[in-house]
């Protein structure tokens, strides 16, 4: 049995989120034959009792609070924009985060420290002498290319162009840097790959694997399905910005030819933290925007149509394992499919 320092950069559960799908069912899995410890970012919607369910599983679990501002956000952009790092590290980088990591590898004996995500990856690197295991989940310069390319402000385009190409070769050199690195799809690491040969780093590809996210069915609550007028609903964390763009350009592009044929259609938009280009669309056109709901069960039960309008993205849909979990009828596009 290993003793396994486990870093999330969010809480993995519950179960509302894909990267805390990922995390939590990894979690699960490592925790049936070795010892987890977890240390995790929590925000103030975190609950006692979600941490106290993932002690269930761990032998500790210990949290660090993430503090999120505009002004953060901004702090860390310039010194991104100074010292060529991606601004999403920068943005990551919490001293009490790093004390508290060290203050474990100083206390405690593991054999190894598994970092989820590329935010977790800068804290997995202080396992210096233990094995180092990076669940990268995807790549996440793409996010930043395919947003380049959709941004219509020429400014916020430079931006995003150049965080896709300090992303991609930081996750590049990270592969040097690890004992393994860890995939959710082959096409995620094909294009890790190319960016290792486009920055020459050097790297033994033997040491990357291809995990893809599973769901367990048996975990999910029946839904019986209501008869309700025509609902179609985007479910999603409305502060990631490929979600929200892809649903604000659903809502312009698409939405009122569903109306032309299904007058009594109702989009529903479900998630934490909209954008104010979002939440002004509420009440408009049949469209409601939600924000956070506790629980979607009644609002999934009415819907006939579930729609995933990503145009940017990597890495595996988890709300398409779930709705096909719960039967539903599903539309996206070519960026959904990835995976």
């Amino acid at each position: 049995m290993a003793r396994v320092l486990y870093l999330t950069q969010v809480l993995p559960y519950p179960l509302n989120t894909g990267a805390r799908v990922r995390q939590y069912y990894v979690l699960r899995q490592l925790a049936r034959k070795h010892d987890v410890t977890l240390v995790a970012f929590v925000r103030a919607d975190d609950k006692p009792e979600h941490v106290s369910h993932l002690k269930g599983l761990c032998s500790e679990v210990y949290t660090v609070p993430m503090q999120r501002s505009r002004a953060r956000d901004a702090r860390a952009a310039i010194k991104g924009l100074i010292t060529a790092q991606p601004i999403v590290i920068v943005r990551d980088e919490v001293a009490a985060m790093a004390q508290l990591i060290d203050r474990l590898l100083a206390d405690e004996r593991y054999d190894v420290i598994q970092a989820d995500q590329v935010a977790m990856a800068q804290y997995g690197l202080r396992g210096r002498g233990l094995k180092r295991v990076l669940d990268l989940h995807n790549a996440m310069y793409l996010v930043s290319e395919r947003l380049a390319q959709n941004q219509t402000n020429p400014v916020m385009r430079l931006i995003a162009q150049r965080e896709a190409r300090a992303l991609a070769k930081y996750e590049a050199a990270l592969c040097a840097k690890y004992d393994r690195v860890v995939f959710v799809t082959a096409e995620d690491r094909s294009l890790i790959e190319q960016q290792i040969d486009r920055f020459g780093v050097q790297v033994d590809r033997a040491r990357f694997s291809t995990i893809p996210i599973c769901v367990d069915p048996t975990d999910k609550r029946v839904i019986a399905p209501v008869d309700r007028p025509f609902r179609v609903t985007a479910l999603g964390v409305m502060f990631w910005p490929p979600n929200a763009e892809g649903v604000a350009w659903f809502a312009e592009e698409i939405w009122p030819r569903v109306q032309a044929a299904q007058p009594a259609a109702v989009l529903t938009v479900v998630g934490k933290n909209p954008p104010d280009y979002l939440t002004r669309l509420n009440g408009q056109n049949h469209i409601e925007v939600t924000g956070f709901v506790p629980d979607v069960h009644r609002l999934l039960a009415e819907t006939a149509v579930f729609i995933v309008p990503l145009r940017a993205g990597g890495g595996m849909r988890v709300k398409i394992l779930d709705t096909w979990c719960n039967k539903h009828r599903r539309l996206g596009q070519k960026a959904v499919d990835v995976g």
